[in-house]
């Protein structure tokens, strides 16, 4: 059993897989409440969540989300001995937007960003591969950076304004769909990955702890 923890957006989003297959699974739009309703989200999952493998997405997206979801999974592997990965929160949207639209050959996933700017990477379906790294943009950048494809994410709102025409899908990552993700996708480290460099840091990141 895997438990699947999503909080880089502002949806919060769990679920439990038995391989492929969806057990349960919970997704709530709740801005910037992800600290209050992570825990008691997981609990109500058949047998409270409990796995012997945790998936949590490592960004990039909110510092604060992308922080709530890994300490949640760190704290909980530690409870249950189980063994705890990451995955992106890009490589999760593109994943959906493929099997929702098995004709798009490449998107781009376009995610709400820090400072008036987004997060954005470029896909390949077919299997799924990056078009190279993910980069934090201007929305009027992003938009020239489309080259034709069509985007998909929670920041697309900050393109529409800018032109008419662009294939612009909203959408939010969603636990569920990790099943979507091939395994090289669900192996990251559990540690944060940052569009940028963060505002706030802890001590041990500035080197005084």
């Amino acid at each position: 059993m895997t438990l699947v923890i999503e909080t880089a957006t502002a949806a919060c989003s769990v679920a439990l897989l038995d391989g492929a297959t969806v057990v349960a699974a919970a997704h709530e739009v709740v801005g910037r409440g992800h600290a209050e309703r992570l825990v008691p989200m997981i609990a109500a999952l058949p047998g409270q969540g409990r796995a012997a493998h945790i998936l949590v997405d490592v960004g990039p997206g909110s510092f604060t989300g992308v922080r709530v979801g890994l300490a949640a999974a760190l704290g909980l592997s530690i409870g249950w001995s189980a063994d705890v990965h990451g995955f992106s929160s890009l490589a999760l949207v593109a994943a959906a937007g493929f099997a929702a639209n098995p004709a798009i050959a490449s998107l781009a996933v376009v995610l709400e960003g820090g400072h008036g700017e987004v997060f954005m990477q470029a896909f390949h379906s077919q299997p799924l591969r990056e078009d190279g790294p993910f980069r934090s943009l201007a929305p009027a950048a992003a938009l020239a950076a489309l080259e034709g494809r069509p985007a998909i994410g929670s920041g697309v709102r900050h393109l529409a304004p800018l032109a008419e025409g662009p294939d612009l899908r909203e959408a939010l990552p969603a636990a569920a769909d990790v099943r979507l993700l091939p395994g090289g996708f669900t192996a990251l480290p559990a540690r944060p990955v940052y569009g940028r460099a963060p505002d706030a840091k802890t001590l041990a990141e500035r080197g005084l702890a």
